[in-house]
């Protein structure tokens, strides 16, 4: 149960996008709220529908979700398949939940390209005049390790057998899960990643030569559910 917030005359909303600064931005906007004790809210926008998201997309939403839990944020808000520019999808938002301070990452813009074309600050600032906006600036120091890439998921099933189970493309009549897979790119074998819900919650499992290479560990009140389960 979420606490009730003191003041409701500020609102804050934190603009993530895909990369590793997503946390970064949340957590400086929970640090916000927890300061004015005011409701949060948290958006990520996207031009394609949530079922055309790869692998690492779906994984950051996952993570942002399991952190707005974390940080008690209001809601989080998922604009997919949206065709409009960015900064207006955020001002309709906005102007929805009486944001009074949005939460930005710097963007990547050089002098030149700001001149020209204009900060997406001051873009958004046109049309949004009532908010306070907040940059943060992007850590450039992250490193990360080589990141495996996967082709665009498609639908697919795990089938038990023994004490395993094995991919497959066809729904078959005694099928466990039914879900997304993404395949690794640049290999001949189905390698990859397997994604299904139950309960409500996103699992992720990898899958080596069609087989599911760890256990499957649901919560007991889930385990008794044999029905297929919908990514959504």
């Amino acid at each position: 149960m979420k606490k009730v917030k003191g003041r409701m005359d500020e609102s804050i909303l934190v603009c993530v996008y895909y990369g590793p600064n997503g946390e970064r931005l949340i957590r400086r906007g929970h640090k916000m709220a927890s300061m004015l004790n005011c409701p949060l809210y948290i958006l990520t926008v996207d031009p394609l529908p949530y079922d055309e998201f790869d692998a690492e997309k779906s994984g950051y939403i996952d993570r942002w979700r399991e952190l707005a839990e974390e940080c008690e944020v209001e809601e989080f808000i998922l604009m997919d398949n949206e065709k409009r520019p960015i900064a207006k999808a955020i001002a309709e938002v906005a102007h929805r939940y009486n944001v009074t301070q949005i939460v930005i990452g710097q963007t990547a813009q050089n002098r030149w390209e700001e001149i020209t074309k204009g900060s997406f600050a001051n873009v958004l600032l046109r049309e949004i005049t009532f908010v306070d906006i907040h940059i943060v600036s992007l850590d450039r120091t992250i490193k990360t390790e080589e990141e495996i890439e996967y082709e665009a998921g498609v639908r697919s099933y795990l089938l038990k057998e023994g004490d395993s189970y094995r991919l497959c493309f066809s729904c078959q009549k005694d099928i466990s899960y039914e879900g997304i897979f993404y395949k690794e790119i640049g290999t001949d074998f189905n390698n990859g990643l397997f994604k299904f819900v139950s309960m409500g919650r996103t699992y992720q499992v990898h899958v080596a030569e069609d087989r599911v290479t760890e256990s499957i560990h649901l919560p007991s009140n889930a385990k008794s559910e044999h029905k297929t389960h919908d990514l959504i």
